[in-house]
């Protein structure tokens, strides 16, 4: 168990517990939001799912440093095609065996899932920019109550709102 401070003024601490994670999500959106940061498990969710998800979220945020970083021609919604041209920039490709009526042919695949571990590992290392999954839930952020004084829990999600305290 370790203390992070989230806040110099007030002072405010959390109790980081490691590998202890509420056991009920909410969502399937708050389950992929949780894997992206690392704390469930990719096998278990799927790589290709989280950056499916991942893709969807920073093209919902107009964050478009993946597009940049890959060098792609710009930016798409289709995972399928942005995890191509991934793989073929890292040249991760692999040969399948496809059986014809006349025999067999090895032909060259796009490798799908490292191209989809390389763009998690990249999202994860901050190479993709600044990125707030919760960005949303941040817009909503409740207006302030002036009729009673704040308590230091209130002012520091009020100013992580953007609200003056």
């Amino acid at each position: 168990m370790s203390r992070v401070q989230v806040c110099e003024r007030p002072l405010i601490f959390v109790m980081d517990t490691p590998g202890v994670l509420a056991p009920r999500i909410g969502s399937v959106e708050t389950g992929l939001k949780l894997a992206l940061c690392g704390t469930v498990l990719d096998h278990l969710v799927g790589e290709e799912t989280m950056a499916d998800y991942l893709l969807y979220t920073l093209n919902r945020h107009q964050l478009f440093g993946y597009v940049q970083h890959y060098g792609l021609d710009g930016a798409s919604d289709d995972i399928e095609h942005v995890l191509k041209r991934v793989a073929l920039r890292l040249r991760k490709t692999r040969k399948v065996k496809v059986l014809t009526g006349t025999g067999d042919v090895n032909v060259v695949q796009p490798n799908y899932s490292a191209a989809a571990h390389d763009f998690l590992r990249t999202f994860r290392s901050g190479l993709f920019g600044p990125v707030m999954l919760d960005r949303d839930v941040l817009q909503d952020c409740p207006a302030a109550d002036t009729d009673s004084a704040p308590t230091a829990w209130q002012m520091a999600f009020r100013t992580s709102c953007g609200q003056s305290v």
